[in-house]
């Protein structure tokens, strides 16, 4: 499960998978055909020697931690199974906002190249298959690039440069459920061997949120952002109604800070923008007295001063509908 990494005469010991810590949990006891299908998530952090001339920002790096799953289940069960995997990852991506994708069906390496029967591989292979036309996307067959342990489905999302990045993967495996003798019990009362299905929604998490900072050039819609409001007092005097009107927008969910530093009131504004915060709330003597706020976009629109609770209506609908616009 560990595999060693030579580096500078050093053998070091990385863990390259988490698929072998799952089925030992499922090996600890006796399972029957009735709790089938199985299917168990994780985040795990792996390791991978990837060479130094290949590493790339977030994109490509050693360590990493992907939200792995194992479906395991019956024969009989594989087609609704990978169809729910396949729909779960196509409607994550497309709710991050993710709209222009390469998706390729990978099949069966050439003879010698893979384990497992023959009429196995076309059966998940057409599972596969029928899962993809469900959806309707368009998608490639990228012959002979299955593992040698199954075919699969990449899904590779495409960056505003048009740039596929590999993110979700949807795995069959003949090899570990036979490699590490799985078993349950059947209607019959006899052994019979799994399928296992491998599948990671985003993949790498790194090379995610990587995908979404190229995707929105850092400039995340309000519901993505980290920081999705800043209160920008005018004077020192007005910081503490600064301080209330952000305690009014977290009780509403929201996430704020307050820019109580020194500078000057465009400087903080500026500082913002270069943040690439989506809501600047400015905030002096007359949107004190008045119980609102002056409003300004990233986008340096000016929306003029808004009562509080109008401003946290409007924020709330564009969380909950994940509007990619500001107002």
């Amino acid at each position: 499960m560990y595999s060693p990494m030579d580096i500078d005469g050093v053998d070091y010991y990385v863990k390259p998978m988490n698929c072998p810590y799952q089925i030992l949990i499922y090996n600890s006891r006796v399972h029957s055909y009735r709790e089938l299908p199985l299917r168990w998530a994780e985040l795990g952090t792996v390791y991978r020697y990837e060479r130094s001339g290949v590493l790339h920002g977030l994109l490509r790096v050693r360590g990493f931690t992907i939200d792995d799953a194992h479906i395991i289940c019956r024969s009989d069960q594989i087609r609704d199974e990978l169809r729910r995997v396949y729909e779960f990852s196509m409607d994550m991506l497309t709710a991050f906002g993710f709209e222009e994708f390469a998706i390729y069906l990978a099949t069966r390496p050439r003879e010698g190249k893979a384990v497992g029967e023959p009429e196995r591989w076309e059966q998940a292979t057409e599972a596969l298959r029928g899962a993809l036309d469900a959806r309707g996307l368009p998608y490639e067959i990228d012959e002979g690039g299955g593992a040698f342990y199954g075919p699969k489905i990449d899904i590779k999302v495409k960056d505003t440069l048009g740039r596929p990045w590999q993110c979700s993967t949807i795995q069959f495996d003949f090899n570990l459920p036979e490699r590490f003798d799985m078993t349950y019990t059947g209607e019959d009362g006899l052994e019979h061997q799994p399928y296992m299905v491998h599948r990671a929604l985003l993949g790498s998490i790194e090379r995610f949120v990587g995908c979404l900072i190229e995707q929105y050039a850092g400039a995340f819609p309000v519901w993505l952002a980290p920081i999705q409001v800043v209160l920008i007092p005018i004077a020192d005097r007005h910081a503490g109604y600064a301080e209330s009107v952000a305690e009014t927008l977290k009780d509403g969910g929201i996430r704020v800070t307050v820019d109580a530093s020194s500078e000057r009131m465009n400087a903080k504004i500026r500082n913002a923008q270069l943040q690439k915060i989506p809501y600047m709330l400015v905030v002096g003597d007359r949107e004190e007295a008045a119980g609102t706020a002056a409003v300004r976009l990233r986008s340096e629109e000016d929306l003029g001063a808004k009562p509080i609770d109008e401003i946290v209506a409007t924020l709330r609908r564009l969380i909950d509908e994940k509007s990619v616009a500001l107002t």
